[in-house]
Parts: structure tokens; sequence; C-alpha cells
């Protein structure tokens, strides 16, 4: 079986997917991965080719309007202001994003077709190729379920009605952004320009099957989710064995006890400058040893201590089990390799799905209470890391979830879902 697996977005939008088309390479499945041109090396390191997508949708996050839009703000106005403006540039990009896509399945000639919902088009171009599409996300973010609200709405407790309209809604703003480019795309082909455009159906109104790259042990699987939903657990990418740490930060990790790690991945606020002088000034208060990973710019920390280690980044799974905690963003890989690691947490959410994730690993007992990036201070991260450090039960609850999610092999069972999807389908 030929398959392309289509993903777009940062690190964690990338890495499990790569960690799936690796799961399906052993398992004998011929692989193409596309995703954005920054990640081309990253893909081929693993062994995988690669298929081009455009890195330019992924660039606005690095200008000012991008970072802007990292900052969280609680005034609605302004976030819908910044969304228009940023829509504005983001349309033509959109539109790139979907010929680039089709330039890549059409090569491919796959027999299945798996997709990240930001490469939308998936399941149009599985259409005219005749073969079926499998929707796979990384967050438990549109099907329906009356147990919780979707991700970036409050929890209002009006029932189950209220939550699954929440969904809804977000599937139609999802719909609305990329309609008009599809539509473009269909009528190209040669394709009915359909008016409706679910990312959670195929052009022609079935659903289609849904993997979620979650654990069950960190978010329930919802009991009335369709049966075509699945969690599979998370997919892991071990890069420990063949990553070789450079000399100095081992060097630093053997000359005293366990430091805190830092990281925010992606996540490049306006301030870098600002974030670096909290963050060494909470590490200072706290008393602890630091490795803080500067990734792409959250980051900046301009007079350095001998307590604190700076690195660009390093792998996860090499890292954290090294750490006696991790004060990071929030993200879903970065949250499933802490759990994964058995390592208390302190969660710094920027936006999007980020406060959802450090309010469940919070109520998890993993981490302490979340504090949103605009409300950080020195201070109060240095008592949170205190916190974790200090009480015994975040570490044991963080253990003990680890040992769960370790047990799950999500990638296999990944694997195996899809293997049956085709014989099914």
């Amino acid at each position: 079986m030929k398959v392309l697996v289509a993903t777009y977005g940062s690190r964690g939008d990338v890495q499990p997917y790569v960690a799936l088309g690796k799961g399906l390479q052993a398992a004998g499945h011929e692989v193409i991965v596309a995703t954005s041109e920054r990640f081309r090396d990253f893909v081929v390191a693993h062994g995988l080719p690669y298929g081009f997508l455009s890195d330019k949708l992924l660039a606005i996050i690095d200008t000012d309007l991008g970072r802007t839009l990292m900052e969280t703000t609680d005034n609605l106005f302004q976030v819908a202001r910044r969304l228009v403006g940023m829509a504005r540039q983001v349309g033509p990009l959109q539109r790139t994003l979907v010929r680039d896509g089709w330039v890549v399945a059409k090569s491919a000639a796959p027999d299945l077709i798996v997709f990240h919902p930001k490469v939308f088009g998936g399941p149009h171009y599985a259409e005219k190729l005749g073969v079926p599409a499998v929707l796979a996300l990384p967050i438990p973010l549109f099907v329906p379920t009356a147990a919780r609200p979707s991700m970036g709405f409050p929890d209002l407790n009006l029932g189950g009605r209220y939550n699954r309209a929440t969904y809804v809604l977000t599937e139609k703003v999802m719909e609305w952004s990329i309609r008009g480019h599809v539509r473009r795309w269909r009528t190209e082909q040669g394709l009915v320009p359909h008016d409706h455009c679910s990312i959670l159906k195929t052009p022609h109104g079935r659903p289609l099957p849904v993997l979620h790259a979650v654990s069950r042990h960190v978010v329930p699987r919802p009991p009335d989710w369709p049966d075509q939903a699945m969690m599979t657990g998370y997919w892991f990418l071990d890069q420990a064995d063949r990553w070789r740490p450079p000399a100095e930060l081992k060097r630093f990790l053997d000359s005293g006890p366990p430091p805190v790690y830092v990281g925010f991945g992606s996540m490049a606020g306006r301030s870098p400058a600002r974030m670096g002088r909290i963050v060494m000034e909470a590490l200072a208060k706290a008393g602890v040893r630091g490795v803080v990973a500067t990734g792409w710019g959250g980051v900046r920390l301009e007079r350095p201590s001998s307590s604190v280690m700076v690195i660009d980044q390093v792998p996860h799974d090499w890292i954290l089990p090294r750490v006696a905690a991790a004060v990071h963003h929030g993200g879903a890989g970065t949250v499933a390799a802490t759990l994964r690691a058995g390592v208390p947490s302190v969660v710094v959410p920027f936006f999007g799905d980020q406060p959802f994730w450090g309010k469940r690993v919070h109520a998890l007992g993993a981490a302490a209470r979340p504090i949103p990036r605009k409300r950080l201070t020195a201070a109060g991260l240095a008592a949170a890391i205190r916190e974790v450090l200090d009480d015994p039960g975040f570490l044991r609850r963080a253990q003990e979830l680890g040992e769960k999610i370790r047990r799950e092999r999500g990638v296999e069972n990944a694997v195996q879902a899809v293997e049956k999807l085709l014989h099914q389908l």
C-alpha cells in the first residue's frame, strides 16, 4: 500500500505524522510525507520521502502580525480584528497550499491519503484520485461530543447541547476559511464545486474516519463519539538513540542536581528578551538550575548564568527524563512528551489549544495551575516551579500517567487502524 501523509504547521503538527509515516513504513508500506519546506531535512533524516509544500504560510508567524496573534487577549474585538488582518495575507497562500498539495498527491498516486486538517485539500485530492482519505488529528478538536466544549470555548456548564454546538461552530469557521479555495480548485480540476466543505466528511457527505493521536488516559474517549472516531494514543517519534548531545550540555547535566527544562517551542511572542529575563529571574528565585531551549525565538537570554544552560533545541525524549520539571507552552506534543517522561509541568499557554492542555494536566495532578503568558511574572513562575518540585504528589501522578502512556503503543495502534480501514473501504 502506498500512503500519502500530508501535514502542515509547527513542529508539533509535523513530528507525530513523521512517527506515523515511519510506523507505516516499518509495516511494509510505501510512504511519502508532504509538509512545509522548513521540515524537508527533518523528514528525509528519518528515512521518508518528502513532498513539497510552500513555507510561506508558516512564515507569517515570524512577522509582527503573527507574533501579535500569539499574544493572548481577553478583548474579543481585538482578536477578531487581528484575525481579519491576517486573513488578507493568508488567503492567497492558502490557495498556493491547495495547489502544492495536489502536485504532491498527483505525483505520489497513493492508495490512501492521511491528512492533517491544515492540508484541507486532502479529501478532495482523494476524490480526484479515486482513493480513500483519513483525517488525522493531534487534538480532539472537530468531532462533536456532549461531554465537553470544543477547545477555545469556555466551559459554561450549559449541558450537552451547548457543548456539541461549539464543535459545529468550530467546523463552520474552518469551512468558512477554506470553502472558496477548495471550490476554485475543484472547478479547475473539473469536479463538482460543492457548497459544503466539511473537514469531517467526504465531498459527497460520507463521514470520514478520524484518527486522534491522543491518549485516553489524558483525554477520555467521549461515549457519544461515532465509531469512525478513534483514539489511538500518542504518536511518538523517538530520537534519543540517534541524537548526540553537545559535550557542554552533558557536562552541565552531570555537574549538579537535575535542572528544570524551559522551552516554548515555536511560540514566539513580541518580546522574547522580556520572556528571557522572566525565565532567568524565576529560575534564580526558585533556586534551581535550568536548561533553556530557545526554539524558534520565543526566549532570548541576554545574560545567561553559570546555573543555566542555553541550547537551540533538544529532543524531548532525550532531555525530559533527565530533568526535575518542565516549563512549557502546553502544546499537545510537549504535553504528551512530558507526561510520557513522568515529569511534572508548569504550563504557560500562549493561545489556541494550549489553555485546554494546561488545565487538563493540572486537573490530572501532573502540573501546577497554568499561568497564561500575559500574566506571567518571575515571582509567579518561581512559585509554580517550587510548587511542583516541593509537593511529591505532582511527581507521583506524572509518573503514574507516564507508565500508562508508555504502554499504549499509539503508532502501532494507528497503523493497524489505517490497515483495517483500507480493507473496509
